[in-house]
């Protein structure tokens, strides 16, 4: 589970980069707009991600399952 909201948070940090840059919302622009179904899923799961990775700040130094 850590290491699929890395990913998600990964792939939001990049979109925002590009947002921030180049006013370029490429998760939009693949799915079909803001708007889009497909965006939004994929929104809900980054920021869901987001969320998830706070607990990897309290978890620092411990050992985690399945490593």
């Amino acid at each position: 589970m850590d290491t699929i909201a890395l990913i998600l948070s990964i792939i939001g940090s990049l979109n925002w980069g590009l947002v921030g840059i180049f006013q370029f919302d490429l998760v939009a622009w693949i799915f079909g707009g803001q708007d889009a179904i497909l965006s939004r899923i994929v929104y809900t799961l980054v920021g869901l991600a987001g969320l998830w990775c706070i607990t990897l700040l309290f978890r620092k130094g411990q050992r985690i399952e399945g490593e």
